[in-house]
């Protein structure tokens, strides 16, 4: 595997949707997430995380050193068990156990040396991290206009079914939408809890990747169409940082371009970086530029 990471990054990433729900919500019957306040547009940072763990499963087909620890209908205390049926950690006794317990499942699984995690179960107790990689909720640029959608299926779902609706085999459902909607998340990566997990430079690169092209690979009816529109990362020459994060991530704006009527593109904004009197040592890296 490639060296550790020994520099700080923030990075900002503007992604979009069309006719979709990027993020339900349960509790309001699968409408897409808002401010009730003010009614931006919200995507959990968990769901984000997801798309990621999704897009490394696919490309790394769950292969060590790149399994998945939080998957689809996992049960979290065997996979926990294979770290404590591991030679090193078999032979450790007491607090030493957990620890080469957690080093074992840092080692093989991406997300938990990128997001952390909590392994404290009773049952094959590997402790708990924290991950390299924090990303905050992403936020539409605008407020969004939630839309509730009345479909139709020319088919039913059991013979009893049909014969109560007299010979329509019609039935009714909902989709939630929105038209449109332009979204901003940040993120954060210490080198420091790099050297605790041992997120390295092959871990970054991936993790790059999947935030590029992670829709692609996550199209449902559901979410519409959704697009990475942009990546901005702010490399630091070294662990501790050079400037405060947040006046690096102001420096990306989206400013809409107004017609007065709702914004249906991309191309409804207009999106710049200010690049000039840069903190020394801070570099830009356009990952992804409209």
């Amino acid at each position: 595997m490639s060296k550790l990471i020994e520099n700080r990054y923030e990075f900002a990433y503007l992604f979009d949707v069309e006719n979709g729900n990027p993020n339900g919500d349960p509790d309001a019957g699968n409408m897409p997430r808002v401010d009730p306040e003010t009614n931006f547009g919200i995507v959990t940072d968990v769901c984000l995380k997801r798309k990621v763990r999704n897009y490394v499963q696919i490309t790394k087909n769950l292969a060590k050193p790149y399994d998945i620890y939080v998957q689809e209908k996992a049960i979290l205390s065997n996979k926990q068990g294979q770290a404590h049926a591991s030679e090193d950690v078999k032979k450790a006794e007491g607090a030493d156990k957990i620890t080469k317990a957690r080093d074992w499942m840092c080692k093989n699984f991406y997300d938990i040396r990128t997001f952390g995690a909590v392994m404290s179960l009773k049952e094959n107790n590997c402790g708990q991290v924290r991950g390299a990689v924090q990303i905050n909720f992403a936020r539409s640029i605008e407020p969004i206009m939630p839309i509730e959608i009345t479909i139709t299926r020319m088919a039913v779902a059991t013979e009893k079914e049909a014969k109560s609706q007299e010979g329509d085999n019609r039935t009714m459902g909902k989709k939630n939408i929105i038209p449109y909607g332009l979204y901003r998340a940040e993120g954060y990566i210490s080198a420091h809890l790099a050297q605790q997990t041992g997120f390295n430079e092959d871990d970054l690169q991936l993790l790059w990747d999947a935030l590029i092209n992670m829709f692609d690979h996550d199209r449902s009816a559901a979410r519409g169409k959704m697009i990475a529109r942009a990546l901005i990362v702010f490399k630091h020459d070294n662990a501790l940082g050079n400037a405060p994060a947040h006046t690096l991530l102001e420096r990306l704006k989206v400013n809409r371009e107004s017609d007065g009527k709702p914004a249906r593109a991309f191309s409804d904004y207009e999106v710049t970086l200010d690049e000039s009197g840069m903190p020394k040592g801070v570099t830009i890296l356009k990952l992804l530029w409209p």
